[in-house]
């Protein structure tokens, strides 16, 4: 019964590592996804902004363009920052969920195990009573 008991648990504790690890899996491709659209935003907004920079330079206002198009970069700077930072906060969040989600289900499997062990540990204390009385 032990070693059932103990295969039961390697059991548990593989498949508990292997929906961490897809897990895991999941949330890098989700990662780099979102960080590839990011950088390809990041790109046409670039481009944009270069265009417009060229355009600007043509005009009387340049110097003013110029200073409104730093503005906005640095605006977009500062919200892609965000992004990230909020990105982060969310993948945080969502790795302690899905933490204390899977330590819940194993505590649980392991009071499940837990208590069918002691259930056999009575009916072989009691077979072992029983035999004792034959005897």
């Amino acid at each position: 019964h032990e070693r059932e008991h103990d295969r039961e648990i390697s059991e548990l504790a593989a498949k508990h590592s292997e929906e961490m690890e897809k897990l895991r899996a999941e949330l890098k491709e989700e990662q780099r996804h979102l960080l590839d659209e990011l950088q390809q935003q990041m790109a046409a907004t670039h481009r944009a902004e270069q265009e417009q920079a060229q355009l600007q330079s043509q005009t009387l206002h340049s110097l003013e363009l110029e200073a409104l198009r730093l503005t906005l970069n640095n605006m977009h700077t500062s919200q892609l920052e965000l992004i990230q930072s909020n990105l982060r906060k969310e993948k945080e969040t969502a790795l302690m969920e899905l933490r204390e989600m899977l330590n819940d289900k194993r505590a649980q499997e392991v009071a499940i195990l837990q208590s069918r062990h002691q259930l056999e540990w009575e009916k072989v204390k009691e077979q072992c009573q029983k035999e004792k009385e034959d005897l």
